[in-house]
């Protein structure tokens, strides 16, 4: 049997599972590469071609456009590009998408990364750091509370309807203990993320590599690959 076109290079972090939460609900065929970014598998030349700055996921299409191979790297464009392939999760409608992509945009820009800030320094970090902690910390507060209000009256959070602005969000407030959040004070989030989180799709995309996940708390040797990092020349 011939492997699927669509090849995921993945591993299972936050913006992985963006990529596997789509492939899920579209339910369409994918073969998954996992890229094991505690052992610096990310830094094989071979990876860097897709992916050059050395982060996963990364994709391959062997259908591209015009029937041609296509590679990408970054979890928002990789859901903008299979959004317009499949018709699915991405409006056409020229206001409906910019809705999407403003909230896309949201969570790449500010979501992600300060949320992955505060479980560096709460989880991670070999040292303490009390005012890292605050910051990263009323951030993440800050934020959950923009997303609260716009789930204030709607089911989703863009356009009323699932997008891949949801698929991009979810995987980061899927653990908001880590994150020294309390859903009590976040009751529409809390509603919307255990809506998604039931959705069968959604569940299975959440098992795909469940059983390679690692424990960056105790895992010494994949913290001195994954922290620290500089320009390799």
């Amino acid at each position: 049997m011939a492997e699927p076109a669509l090849q995921l290079y993945f591993w299972p972090t936050p913006n992985g599972f963006k990529v596997t939460l789509f492939l899920e609900e579209v339910g369409v065929p994918y073969g998954v590469n996992f890229v094991d970014i505690g052992k610096g598998e990310q830094f094989q030349p071979d990876f860097l071609k897709i992916s050059p700055n050395n982060r996963m996921p990364a994709l391959i299409d062997r259908d591209g456009p015009d029937g041609e191979p296509i590679s990408m790297f970054e979890s928002g464009a990789i859901l903008m590009y299979l959004g317009r392939k499949f018709g699915r999760f991405y409006p056409t409608d020229e206001a409906k998408r910019v809705e999407v992509e403003s909230w896309l945009m949201w969570q790449m820009a500010g979501f992600g990364p300060m949320l992955g800030q505060n479980h560096h320094f709460r989880n991670y970090a070999p040292e303490k750091v009390p005012y890292a902690i605050k910051r990263y910390e009323d951030e993440t507060d800050r934020l959950y509370g923009v997303l609260d209000r716009q789930l204030e009256d709607r089911s989703f959070v863009a356009c009323e309807e699932l997008t891949i602005a949801d698929m991009a969000i979810l995987p980061w407030a899927r653990s908001p203990e880590k994150q020294g959040v309390d859903l009590a004070n976040f009751p529409n989030v809390a509603r919307w993320r255990q809506m998604l989180l039931a959705r069968p799709a959604f569940e299975q995309a959440f098992v795909v590599g469940l059983d390679k996940q690692m424990d960056l708390s105790t895992d010494k040797d994949a913290q001195a690959v994954l922290f620290g990092q500089r320009t390799r020349r």
